[in-house]
């Protein structure tokens, strides 16, 4: 269950963004002993036949126990958090024991992506994991990502995806967040992330306990940016299983919205978007507040909303962590995958939660991807068949819990 790595081989290591792991263990033990849980639990012995052993201290499994080479390095084939003990010996004779303790220790954290969503869904369970381990936190995020988290985290030392990814002490342990494909390797991630919500997935990769967070950001406080009250919505994603496909959808709902006397604002980074011969067009009737604005700026445009509709997809988690009520349109998804929200719309009578099914495998190099129906009549049906007036009755239930009737 371990791999061994022979000194005369290219440690390439795992690269994310310019970040790669260090080639050698970066502390040293006695007699010349290496070792670090950078990328698993990692030894380098200095002679021939030396044994090394592995356990992981929660279950009691014995992970790996043989005579090694020496200047080899021996890596566990398990790259998420488990607490190992670390044995060496010489014979009979214990040289080396260390049972993992990240307490005032630098871990380093590195998504594997820069997408909104899953960023703001995998930030409250990095912070778990510090509170939990009592270790120094170092987490690779661009700068856009660093301004929602760096003042609601500030025990959270962030870094850029240039840096060297060094800091004045090694790093003891680096974890990397993220669905790795395929969704069978169990040496990346512990459970098929796809049976698991989004930050439970983050939860099982870093050892703390599962359960719902809301992300704490913190953004400078701004000036109601529109007087009368209003409705934001989002239209666009990253596949074209993400949207709302009903060709009446957002159409009705807008006239729906205005009449009822709000102002409705598209917020999407894109008026147009798309791919493989498809266009997305900002639907009619709403106001157009697209483009490459900051996020601060799209959290005080929620802050200040009466609500947000939207689909699976980053802007949703955003209004979701700005304490914005949120209608989620998903039926690709199945409702336990995103965070809970009364308002969540799915039409479970037609095909649906296909990124969920564990005989399917997401693609998201397809923009068309839709793995039951690819050559089949009814393609997308999972969100084309959710229909206005069902995205309305949920508008109208949340307009009435929040008394904003």
């Amino acid at each position: 269950m371990s791999n061994v790595t022979s000194p005369a081989s290219t440690q390439r290591g795992l690269t994310h963004g310019a970040f790669v792991r260090p080639s050698l263990p970066q502390l040293a033990g006695p007699e010349g002993i290496l070792y670090d849980f950078n990328y698993g639990c990692r030894v380098q012995v200095p002679v021939d036949g030396w044994r090394v052993r592995m356990v992981d201290l929660d279950t009691f499994s014995q992970v790996f126990d043989e005579p090694v080479e020496a200047h080899s390095i021996v890596t566990s084939r398990r790259k998420y958090f488990v607490r190992f003990e670390l044995q060496v010996f010489d014979g009979e004779r214990l040289v080396f024991h260390h049972a993992y303790d990240a307490r005032g220790r630098n871990v380093l954290i590195h998504p594997s992506g820069t997408a909104l969503g899953d960023t703001l869904a995998w930030m409250p369970a990095v912070e778990a994991f510090r509170l939990q381990e009592q270790c120094e936190v170092y987490v690779v995020l661009p700068a856009h990502l660093q301004a929602l988290f760096a003042k609601g985290y500030p025990a959270i030392r962030f870094m850029l995806p240039e840096s060297s990814g060094s800091t004045d002490d090694p790093f003891y342990a680096t974890y990397y967040l993220g669905f790795f494909s395929p969704y069978t390797d169990r040496d990346h991630q512990p459970t098929d992330p796809r049976m698991s919500s989004l930050q439970d997935a983050a939860a099982y990769l870093l050892g703390v306990p599962c359960k719902e967070r809301r992300p704490n950001i913190v953004v400078a406080e701004a000036a109601r940016p529109v007087a009368e009250r209003y409705v934001c919505i989002a239209t666009q994603s990253t596949a074209q299983c993400k949207y709302w496909n009903n060709p009446r959808g957002w159409r009705v709902l807008i006239d729906h919205l205005k009449a009822r006397g709000y102002r409705v604002l598209c917020i999407d980074q894109h008026r147009e978007y798309g791919a493989d011969g498809v266009l997305n067009t900002m639907p009619e009737g709403c106001e157009d507040f697209t483009g490459n604005r900051p996020l601060e700026d799209r959290v005080n445009l929620l802050r200040h909303a009466a609500f947000f509709v939207g689909l699976s997809s980053g802007l949703s988690w955003l209004a979701w962590a700005a304490g914005t009520p949120v209608v989620m349109i998903s039926g690709f998804t199945h409702p336990h995958t995103e965070f809970r929200t009364p308002y969540r719309v799915i039409n479970f009578h037609a095909c649906n939660s296909c990124f969920n099914d564990t005989t399917c495998d997401f693609d998201d190099r397809d923009f068309l991807w839709c793995p039951r129906r690819r050559d089949k009549p009814g393609r997308f049906q999972c969100s084309s068949a959710i229909s206005p007036e069902q995205v309305i009755a949920q508008v109208e239930r949340l307009i009435a819990d929040c008394g904003l009737v």
